[in-house]
């Protein structure tokens, strides 16, 4: 490994910043380049071959940068990409260095959040369609009951910045009634995008007061602490000197403004081309 390495963050776009921010309010002390692929986002309606082309070019870009671990702040890349990488491509082109997902530390914790067993995903149609939240729930809580509902509109409406008016309250409703419906159990809602928490108070609108609507930052926060507290020798290859880099394979401005929006706090970001 590298003398010294930043942690990789990745998302197809703006969401992931979500995760970063919770990641460095919890674990402020390392050095993270984020990476945002916002030149072909979204990822969440594309194939799974594309999906992973895409990410697997993005997680070498971060090798060649000299991280060591590299965390796919992406629901669409962790469902879509993220075994076959760990399985058949790091033991070839970088046996000692990590790359993980935002799925297995969501899958390990939800069913904690749940009295009645009975969990609702909301998610992409890429997530949904791949299946990986019931697989891997199953693993952790086998009697845990998981629906899926997949929300296409969500991710444009959260870019645009059109997520709090009359029109937007229409495709939340729909897709929160949709998912409700399959069963009266469910008292648990996953968001598994990471765009999804900037819904939060219209969510909230369609949903017993009682209902647990989870985000995915400090599960993942948590998660990467654990992981680095477990393997000392990649923590100890961490660059600890609390900087930030931002980076995105589209417009500069456009990533610093909607950016900014995502992750509560002005960024400058660079461009990067794959």
């Amino acid at each position: 490994m590298e003398k010294g390495s930043p942690i990789g963050v990745f998302d197809s776009g703006f969401g992931g910043l979500t995760v970063l921010k919770e990641i460095v309010h919890q674990l402020p002390q390392y050095d993270y380049l984020y990476l945002g692929d916002n030149a072909r986002a979204p990822y969440g309606n594309r194939s799974f071959e594309t999906v992973y082309h895409y990410t697997l070019q993005c997680v070498n870009w971060f090798f060649q940068q000299g991280c060591s671990l590299v965390i796919l702040a992406c629901n669409t890349s962790s469902a879509k990409a993220l075994r076959t990488i760990q399985q058949n491509d790091l033991p070839k082109i970088a046996p000692h260095k990590r790359v993980l997902g935002v799925i297995r530390p969501t899958a390990e914790i939800i069913g904690n959040f749940s009295d009645t067993k009975s969990v609702g995903i909301l998610a992409t149609n890429g997530t949904v369609a791949s299946e990986s939240y019931p697989m891997e729930i199953a693993k952790f809580f086998p009697d845990l009951k998981v629906f899926q509902e997949a929300c296409p509109m969500w991710v444009p409406l959260v870019e645009n910045r059109e997520f709090d008016n009359p029109g937007a309250d229409y495709f939340i409703e729909k897709n929160i009634e949709q998912l409700l419906t399959q069963s009266n159990k469910i008292d648990t809602l996953l968001l598994a995008c990471t765009h999804y928490p900037l819904l939060i108070n219209s969510l909230r609108k369609f949903v017993p007061p009682t209902t647990a609507i989870i985000a995915q930052g400090d599960i993942v926060a948590d998660s990467l602490a654990d992981y680095l507290h477990r393997h000392p020798a990649i923590e100890n290859n961490c660059l600890k000197s609390g900087q930030l880099q931002f980076y995105t394979t589209d417009n500069t401005t456009d990533f610093d403004e909607k950016g900014a929006f995502f992750y509560g706090e002005p960024i400058q970001s660079k461009y990067v081309a794959l």
